[in-house]
């Protein structure tokens, strides 16, 4: 069945009550970010042990993408269940860990009962709640206040506006460490290695560049007839030529060897240095994938050549390894 305008009328002005409601929330943030923020953000930067959050329900799972955030921004954490720590994962607290607790009431059975237990470890507490008089805030070190009057569910219920601003404020308390402690985009790449920034951020040329044996080499002297047995073996369309001493005297690429046919030279008898490009670009194994990359675009060339500090050919690659890489 099509729906009408007046069928899809009442969901857009459901759902852009709960974006007003849920934006007010977080909104109102700003007026309770108070010394509680400071203090806690202090409490973190002198963790020694870890960022422990726990809350129950949705508060868990809020807690539970509050931990990743951390972890991922250089402030190691871990989400524990408030039931389980009841059962065993209290093992996992040290007096030397920062707790963070979330619960909207501050009344929630599963964390009031390790408060104790907490206290008795003497790990400093931070709670996130919206009841400043409540067991949880007052047993915290600092309490972080989110005052949300009103639930974005119309039956007051499922909890919506005041998990967003949890979550909010996880992520300013997150990125106010980040910035505090000088946390680098490379440093975030080390916590994502596996993401493309990480390949971007952390790769270097020497750790997809073709090196030893598979790097096309000829000597200076050797004809053009030769020449191309090594870049057809080598297969990376092209080849470097060295002097006796194996420094880089120039290379051999594909494009030289179709201006070659059009001179119509010997290619037996005719040496590689009458033809080759004298003028070539070469790079430092220690520079980045994606630096290497930007330069092969910048000039429109198709390989490049890593040589060591003096001159010698140490390594070789095209764009087929960038891409092999995941660096394109």
């Amino acid at each position: 069945m099509n729906n009408t305008n007046d069928d899809i009328k009442p969901f857009i002005a459901s759902a852009m009550r709960t974006i007003k409601l849920e934006a007010e929330a977080v909104n109102d943030l700003l007026s309770y970010l108070d010394s509680n923020f400071e203090s806690a953000c202090r409490l973190m930067m002198e963790c020694t042990g870890r960022i422990i959050i726990t809350g129950m329900g949705k508060s868990g799972h809020i807690g539970n993408k509050i931990a990743a955030t951390l972890a991922s921004t250089g402030s190691p954490s871990f989400y524990v269940h408030p039931g389980e720590a009841s059962h065993g994962d209290m093992g996992m607290f040290t007096s030397n860990d920062v707790v963070l607790a979330l619960s909207n009431s501050g009344e929630t059975s599963e964390i009031v009962t390790i408060l104790p237990l907490i206290k008795r470890m003497g790990a400093p507490l931070i709670s996130i709640t919206a009841n400043p008089q409540s067991t949880l805030s007052q047993a915290a070190n600092a309490n972080l206040h989110i005052g949300v009057e009103k639930e974005a569910c119309p039956l007051g219920l499922a909890p919506t506006s005041s998990t967003t601003a949890q979550l909010v404020l996880g992520d300013a308390l997150a990125i106010a460490l980040l910035e505090a402690k000088g946390f680098s985009a490379e440093d975030f790449a080390f916590s994502h290695p596996g993401g493309s920034l990480g390949r971007k951020l952390l790769l270097k040329a020497k750790d997809i560049m073709h090196s030893g044996t598979d790097i096309p080499i000829v000597q200076h002297g050797t004809t053009i007839n030769n020449t191309l047995i090594e870049v057809t073996e080598k297969r990376l369309g092209m080849t470097t030529v060295v002097n006796e001493l194996g420094a880089l005297i120039g290379i051999f690429t594909d494009g030289d060897l179709r201006r070659t046919l059009d001179q119509e030279l010997n290619l037996k008898t005719t040496a590689i240095e009458e033809v080759m490009t004298h003028q070539c670009t070469t790079i430092s194994g220690d520079l980045l994938a994606a630096e290497a990359l930007k330069i092969m675009q910048d000039k429109k060339i198709n390989a490049l050549i890593i040589c060591d500090d003096k001159n010698r050919p140490t390594g070789a690659l095209n764009m087929h390894d960038m891409l092999k890489a995941g660096v394109i």
